[in-house]
């Protein structure tokens, strides 16, 4: 074998570790970021994608791929690593949807790391009703003065510090809201928006239709990725707020089922 094409095998096969070490941390990975990473051709990761599909090792999905169950587990991480990944992305995100409250608004912030961003970024002078589950979030509101602010009661779920259960629906129960921003952890174009916890998407779903608009907020990573509970199917939502790494097919599809599709720097 000639020195060139050893050092391309050799390349290529350090390149598909680095993608399988990525799958055993994320859970999931996307063709175009991947392709930007290692500074190949998207077409190049379809075919790594694909070796690893063949072996057993991840799942294709929308625009990428999901570790399988047998080589890691695919579990919701810990609060504070969450906090820890794509920081940027989810600052700029909160910065741009918090651009959609209005003076007057209700609102509904969903317990999440990128809906704490939302509530970051939030004026301390605004008058609107803000609701949430989320204690960190709750926290963060308590310095707008004019703000009334309503938290959602129910039982504690430590690995995420918000509450869910019985109360916390019957606190929904009678609320008519105008925008939700709702997180996700997965977010699939065929398998819908989907979350680890079934407590959470059962107050998801019942977010969703006490709000006149259901506003996704999410990083690109979510993408493609299918967690155990569905919230609700793609057509059902408003309007997402990501990052400009979302794919075009994926941006091209959710338009044409009449959601608007915002990135934080524009793409077609």
């Amino acid at each position: 074998m000639a020195l060139r094409e050893l050092q391309a095998v050799r390349d290529t096969s350090s390149r598909r570790e680095r993608i399988i070490d990525m799958l055993r941390r994320q859970g999931s990975v996307q063709v175009l970021t991947l392709a930007d990473i290692f500074s190949v051709s998207t077409q190049t990761i379809r075919k790594d994608l694909e070796f690893l599909a063949k072996r057993g090792i991840a799942t294709r999905s929308y625009g990428g791929a999901l570790l399988n169950d047998s080589h890691g587990p695919r579990s919701e991480a810990a609060l504070e690593l969450k906090q820890q990944r794509h920081t940027d992305e989810k600052s700029m995100i909160g910065k741009l949807a918090a651009s959609y409250i209005s003076p007057g608004d209700s609102i509904i912030l969903d317990s999440g790391t990128t809906t704490h961003k939302i509530a970051a970024s939030i004026d301390d002078d605004m008058e609107i009703v803000a609701v949430t589950n989320d204690f960190g979030i709750m926290s963060e509101l308590t310095r707008c003065e004019k703000l009334q602010l309503i938290m959602l009661g129910g039982s504690l779920r430590r690995k995420n510090m918000a509450f869910y259960g019985t109360q916390a629906e019957y606190a929904m129960k009678n609320l008519l809201i105008d925008k939700l921003f709702l997180g996700v952890d997965g977010f699939d174009i065929d398998k819908g928006i989907t979350t680890h916890y079934e407590p959470e998407a059962s107050l998801n779903r019942m977010m969703c239709q006490a709000a006149n608009e259901v506003i996704v907020v999410t990083d690109s990573s979510k993408f493609g990725r299918v967690c155990l509970h569905k919230i609700a199917d793609p057509v059902a939502i408003t309007r997402l707020i990501t990052d400009s790494n979302i794919p075009a097919d994926f941006a091209h599809r959710l338009r044409d089922m009449g959601v608007e599709v915002i990135t934080t720097n524009p793409v077609e």
